[in-house]
């Protein structure tokens, strides 16, 4: 929708594009009757499809509309199981995301937005990690000159004492 002010009222209205219509043909061939009917079963199947599909994330939509459908929904199915039978996730599924991750990277085409941005996460966690490492790194020379100044310190004071005897 298009916005333009009005010079009466100083203020945005909508503006409404006009489009021109063209009326097809009275002597069009194609008629309702000249469609081909839809097939009961296929429209059944696609009903429940959609149905399963209901309410689902678009993530899980996307990753069901490439070709590690079946992958992800076996992904999916382990996680339902693991959670209502309290079971431990990561030792009941172990195997099944490294299958689905082969897959994927088997159908790059069709899933490389996610392969790109679990690598950028992969990377920013390796980031992350030695950003860690470098604190701790500096944090133990920073204890560990602190200590040997205070040494080096308590020799010069004792030092002096002795001498002072």
């Amino acid at each position: 929708m298009q916005w333009k002010e009005t010079p009466e009222s100083k203020t945005l209205e909508p503006q409404t594009p006009v489009e021109q219509v063209s009326n097809p043909p009275m002597d069009d061939p194609k008629t309702l009757e000249d469609q081909a009917p839809i097939n009961s079963e296929q429209g059944d199947q696609e009903e429940e499809e959609e149905g399963e599909e209901e309410g689902e994330c678009g993530f899980c939509l996307f990753m069901k509309g490439g070709g590690c459908r079946d992958n992800f929904i076996a992904w999916e199915k382990c996680i339902e199981e693991a959670e209502k039978k309290k079971e431990d996730i990561v030792d009941k599924c172990f195997e099944v995301p490294g299958a689905l991750k082969k897959c994927m990277e088997a159908h790059p085409d069709y899933y490389a937005p996610i392969l790109r941005a679990e690598k950028a996460a992969e990377e920013e966690a390796v980031r992350e990690l030695e950003k860690e490492k470098a604190k701790e790194l500096a944090s133990a020379l920073l204890s560990s000159a602190g200590s040997e100044e205070r040494s080096s310190s308590q020799v010069e004071e004792e030092s002096k004492v002795s001498e002072n005897k």
